[in-house]
Parts: structure tokens; C-alpha cells; sequence
């Protein structure tokens, strides 16, 4: 490409993220976005002081923040201390739940705040959580983590970290000044295989990276019919009115930490991005609703699957698809490509050069099914194996649920790092609005910003905890 167009292409994409188009390449982007102040601290590996008993508030308990609210009340040394969300029964529902797994030990005194759009920040302001856990719709994640930390309060996000490119620096921002953690909850990363596979690559078994593919390929338009309350009831808009790649993280995260990417070795560097024609949610609309129905009123201009392509600094490639559409069965791809051999999900496989010891004899067979109890034994996570067991019984999607969230207090009552750093959140969660200006600008690479300012290079890789 000619510096020229180059510089056309990058000032179109500064216009659609919200930036100022004279700033053109990275490092400028960068330099608009510079630390706040001298005493900002980038937050890559950071560790933030012990917490005793950790003091958790929660905004919004509904199909998922429930499920937050009901299983930290489990984890020792957690103290629930206020729950906020617009219903007062949804409100009400966790309390009661919280108080009741706390058996009158814990969880007595739980502050209660709902029926109004900004009653989150009274709760911030009158109850100063040491802990927030944000469950509410996309657009108000960057909002609720940045007011967050601002108050005092760590903050643990669902995914996405936030839509926009210029709301993930103002959260970077934010986290440097206040010494706050953000994570984004990624809770894909604590799945069985996903760890296993995790090892795998950290004990080098298929070679030198070379490619990945992950997904977020899973039908869901039934909820479609959670009209008023629930997520149907706003996502459904984001379909809509959406562009790219809605919701990549699911995929990208593990296949992400298996590459080591904004952690040392790699980085994220280009994307491209195509999306399909938008046809089925408007069939679904026409199918199952009258004429007249909202969904029917709906322009739904966002295509049915997204194809995105990542190339890293040293020039790999991940493959990023999203469907939420279809009529296909559930997948998340998660495979992992090496000069050794292959790991891959959905179904879970292997295949190594020289082939799986005792299973296969070379890389043109998978080891799955039954066979695959030879490499559970020899490489799952020291995590799960701590975990495991616990984590199935409490459930949460196979159980990640529980270790993510026990990880989380984990860390913040051992002052550790976490698991998942601000930088990686954001660099996951940015393939949404860079897809949407490939898909604009007919498939034209876009650029990463650098949400480290080049601090990557010197950041640990994720470390195989026991």
C-alpha cells in the first residue's frame, strides 16, 4: 500500500473510533493517550496490595450476575456488601441468596439499590466496595469500570471491556492512575481443555507457533423472545445496528495467552475482516413475530458470520469467526497450530508429529475421544487439578465459572497478579470495532493501537500456577 492511501485509510479509521484524524499511526494514537500523570503505573504485572476479607458489590444480578454474586458468597474470605440492579426483585433475589450461603456468618449487612438508571454510583459513593462486579449490557461497561475505580474499587467486567477504541484507553487510563485492576471476565480461559492446551504449549510440545482459530459460533436467537428484561432484550439491537465481530473474546482469549500475545513474545499488529450477507435474523423476525412486532421494525444490516484475520508482530495469524445466527451446533474452533503438531477443539483432538505416545502412530491421525484420557493424565493444568473436582460441583458452564471467580479472590487476598491483565481485555475485546472499519473500507487491513505503549515486550507470559 502507498504511504499515500495509507494515510487516507488510517484517517478514515481515527473518524470512525473517535480520534483525532491528524493523529495518524500508532505512536502518535499512543501519545494522545498518554499517561495521565507521573505517578501512573502500568498495570501489566502489576500485584495490588493483600486484601484480608475481600469486600465485593455487585451491578447487575441478572442471568449473569447472579450466578457472580451467588458463587463469590461461597469462596472464604469474601464479605458481599451491596447489590444494585434497575429490578428490585432481581436485587433482592441475590441478597437473599448471598445471606443464605453465608448462613448468618457472613453476608448480614448487604446494602440494596435499584430503580434507577444511576443508582450504581450512590452504591459506589455510600457503601466504597473493595470489589465491583459488572454484569449489565455493553454499553455501559466502560462507564461502570471507570466510575468503578475512580471510587476505590477494583473492577471485574463481563466481556466485552468496552465498544469503542477511545473507551478502552480511557479504562487504561483510569487502571494507571487509580492502581486499580480491570479484568475482563474471560471465563473460556479456565475450561478444561483450554488450560490443558495452555500447558501444552508452555511445555513447547507442538514447536514454534504458526497460526490459531477461534470462534464464538452459537444460535441464539431464542432470545429474541426475552422482549422486555433480559439479554434478548438488548442484544437483540446490537445485532441490528452492530457491525463485525460482536463478541470474539470467547475464542481469542485462550488461543491468545497459548501465544503469548501482548505478553513478551507477541503482539496483535493487523486485522482484516468480512462479514456474510444479513439475512437470518430477518427471517427469524418474519417467521416467529406479526408484522407490526418490534423485531420486525428492526433494520438488521450486520451479517450473519464474521471472518476476521489477525496477523501478530512476528507475522502468525489467528482466524476470529462469529455466528449467533445460524442453525449450526456450537463451537469455539480453539485450535492452536505449531511446527509440531496441532491442538483443536470441537471436538477436542490432537495430533503431534510422530504421532500421541501409545495412541496414534503420526500426525495424519487425531487422538479423541477415549484416547484423549492419555494426555489428561500427563498434561492438565495443575489448576484444574487442584480445582477441578470443586469447580464441577458448583458449576458455571463445566465449572470455569467457579475457577475464574475463585482465581480472582485468589489473587486479590494473595496480592498476585491476576490471570488476565487490562492490555489483554482490551486487545481481545478491540476486534469488534476494528472489523467493523475493515468491513467498511472493503476488507482493508486496520491497525492495533498499542494499549501497552510497547510495555508488552517486557511483560510476563501467564504462568502455569499450581
Amino acid at each position: 500500500m502507498k504511504r499515500k492511501d495509507f494515510l487516507k485509510l488510517s484517517s478514515a479509521s481515527a473518524l470512525f473510533l473517535g480520534l483525532n484524524p491528524d493523529r495518524l499511526d500508532a505512536s502518535s494514537i499512543e501519545e494522545s493517550h498518554d499517561l495521565i500523570d507521573k505517578n501512573s503505573h502500568y498495570m501489566g504485572n502489576y500485584s495490588a496490595p493483600k486484601l484480608k476479607t475481600v469486600r465485593v458489590a455487585f451491578i447487575g444480578v441478572g442471568a449473569r450476575g447472579t450466578g457472580h454474586a451467588r458463587q463469590i458468597a461461597t469462596i472464604e474470605g469474601t464479605e458481599v456488601v451491596a447489590i444494585s440492579d434497575l429490578y428490585q426483585d432481581l436485587a433482592q433475589r441475590s441478597i437473599d441468596n448471598c445471606k443464605e450461603i453465608g448462613k448468618g456468618e457472613r453476608h448480614n449487612e448487604i446494602a440494596i439499590y435499584y430503580g434507577g438508571e444511576d443508582k450504581w454510583k450512590l452504591m459506589l459513593k455510600e457503601v466504597k466496595p473493595d470489589v465491583v462486579f459488572i454484569s449489565t449490557n455493553w454499553s455501559n461497561h466502560a462507564p461502570m469500570v471507570i466510575e468503578a475505580m475512580n471510587s476505590g474499587a477494583h473492577a471485574f467486567v463481563e466481556v466485552p471491556m468496552a465498544t469503542t477504541i477511545e473507551d478502552m484507553w480511557k479504562i487504561i487510563n483510569t487502571s494507571e492512575r487509580t492502581r486499580k485492576h480491570c479484568m475482563m471476565m474471560e471465563n473460556v480461559n479456565y475450561g478444561r481443555d483450554e488450560l490443558m492446551y495452555l500447558n501444552m504449549c508452555r511445555k513447547g510440545v507442538i514447536g514454534d507457533f504458526l497460526h490459531a482459530e477461534a470462534a464464538y459460533i452459537h444460535e441464539l436467537r431464542f432470545q429474541m423472545e426475552e422482549q422486555e428484561r433480559g439479554t434478548g432484550s438488548w442484544r437483540t439491537h446490537q445485532y441490528a445496528k452492530g457491525r463485525g465481530n460482536l463478541y470474539p473474546t470467547h475464542g481469542l482469549g485462550p488461543v491468545a495467552q497459548y501465544m503469548n500475545l501482548a505478553r513478551g513474545d507477541d503482539n496483535f499488529n493487523t486485522l482484516i475482516s468480512y462479514s456474510t450477507p444479513a439475512l437470518g435474523r430477518k427471517l427469524y423476525a418474519e417467521k416467529n413475530y406479526p408484522a407490526n412486532h418490534k423485531w420486525n421494525k428492526l433494520d438488521y444490516k450486520n451479517g450473519d458470520l464474521n471472518t476476521s484475520i489477525i496477523k501478530t508482530s512476528v507475522g502468525r495469524t489467528v482466524m476470529v469467526q462469529w455466528d449467533e445466527t445460524s442453525p449450526r451446533p456450537y463451537s469455539r474452533h480453539n485450535l492452536i497450530q505449531g511446527t509440531k503438531g496441532t491442538l483443536a477443539g470441537f471436538p477436542t483432538r490432537v495430533a503431534l508429529e510422530g504421532g500421541v505416545e501409545g495412541v496414534t502412530k503420526n500426525h495424519h491421525s487425531w487422538a479423541q475421544g477415549k484416547d484423549l484420557e492419555v494426555l489428561y493424565e500427563k498434561y492438565d493444568h495443575p489448576l484444574y487439578k487442584r480445582l477441578g473436582t470443586l469447580a464441577k460441583k458448583m458449576g458455571g458452564h463445566g465449572g470455569m465459572d467457579f475457577m475464574m471467580r475463585y482465581r480472582i479472590i485468589e489473587c486479590l487476598r494473595n496480592g498476585k497478579p491476576l490471570d488476565q491483565n487490562m492490555y489483554e481485555g482490551c486487545f481481545w475485546s478491540a476486534v469488534t470495532p476494528l472489523s467493523a472499519k475493515s468491513i467498511e473500507d472493503g476488507g482493508a487491513p486496520q491497525r492495533f493501537p498499542d494499549f501497552t505503549r510497547g510495555n508488552w515486550k517486557t511483560t510476563n507470559p501467564l504462568s502455569i500456577i499450581s
